[in-house]
């Protein structure tokens, strides 16, 4: 062969190599959540999912493992750096002291529902969080509907939470909670109407659609209807998985952890645990209240020593917590979603 067509062929088997060169690696990403199948916010993960899938052309797929198949809740943080899943949440408050500046979020009486106060939460906190998770690629963070206190007596006052046991949200709950007289019950959601229906609890600080899936509808009768406060979240992903994926597939990944997803996913849930409100108040049995203008008061000025016990804990990580605290307030302003 002479040497023009040793180099026609050299050009030709070069042309065929170039595509499968180029063909990304696949990755089929594990997303581990805690809470059941049936659960509001799953949805939004196969929607997340199945819109990087596109983009990546199918090479990154997602798939979902519910109601802590892979891990408890309280794990998925470490699920999450150790890699036993690609992608997890996790609820910012569930290790109270592990993200202080996260734990502003759920503050009592921040905001009023989910798509705004999650726009407002993601853009806030993406200054905030490398900090407090240099182990792990936060990919967005977002709020549930705001919740609200549901027992098995009426509560209309701060001073009525005194020796009484409440399943609290998260930490910054907590503290509210026993500021009060309270006794704080530390169980995660799932285990949440056992601890109720056992008499660990006498009420629970929880969304309202979830009050129904978990079944804690049958263990507690009256809901104060006021957004007394939300949960927040943050959507994880293993560093060394992303370490591995070519320039084209992070990109296509970056893109996906952006505070317009992070609204999208707060919407799909909000709008779930919004629902649970009329749904409640149509039950039998069941009382759904409100609070007059005089007993909301009551309940803002008693949770003062939490303000100021996170902004004690937020200073001592190196940042003007007051100058932080308004920012997440104006930025709440700005997406309408600011208690007022």
């Amino acid at each position: 062969m002479n040497k023009h067509a040793l180099a026609l062929a050299a050009v030709a088997l070069a042309a065929f190599s170039l595509p499968v060169a180029a063909q990304d690696k696949t990755f089929d990403l594990k997303f581990s959540s805690w809470v059941p199948p049936s659960h509001g916010m799953h949805p939004a993960i196969k929607d997340w999912g199945d819109s990087l899938t596109k983009a990546t052309g199918g090479t990154v797929k997602v798939t979902l493992y519910p109601a802590q198949q892979l891990g408890k809740a309280d794990d998925h943080y470490d699920m999450a750096r150790d890699g036993i899943a690609e992608l997890t949440y996790i609820a910012l408050g569930y290790q109270a002291g592990r993200l202080p500046m996260g734990e502003a979020v759920n503050l009592p009486f921040l905001m009023t529902n989910a798509d705004g106060g999650s726009r407002a939460v993601d853009e806030w906190y993406r200054k905030y969080y490398a900090k407090e998770m240099s182990d792990v690629k936060m990919c967005l963070a977002f709020v549930h509907d705001p919740g609200a206190l549901h027992s098995k007596k009426k509560i209309t006052l701060p001073a009525d939470i005194k020796g009484m046991k409440i399943r609290s949200a998260h930490g910054t709950m907590a503290d509210f909670v026993t500021s009060l007289g309270g006794t704080n019950v530390r169980v995660s959601a799932p285990e949440s109407r056992q601890a109720l229906e056992s008499g660990v609890a006498d009420a629970i600080t929880f969304p309202w659609k979830s009050i129904v899936l978990f079944g804690i509808d049958k263990v507690v009768n009256f809901h104060m209807d006021l957004p007394f406060y939300v949960s927040g979240f943050a959507w994880l992903m293993n560093k060394g998985s992303y370490e591995k994926m070519s320039a084209s597939q992070k990109k296509a990944i970056d893109a996906h952890c952006s505070t317009d997803w992070a609204a999208k996913v707060g919407k799909a849930w909000g709008d779930y645990e919004a629902a649970g409100r009329a749904e409640i108040r149509g039950m039998a049995g069941h009382t759904v209240y409100t609070l007059t203008p005089a007993e909301i008061a009551a309940w803002r000025k008693a949770a003062e020593p939490v303000y100021t016990k996170w902004t004690e804990q937020a200073t001592k990580t190196g940042v003007n917590a007051n100058q932080a605290l308004s920012e997440l307030q104006g930025l709440l302003k700005k997406y309408k979603s600011e208690f007022k």
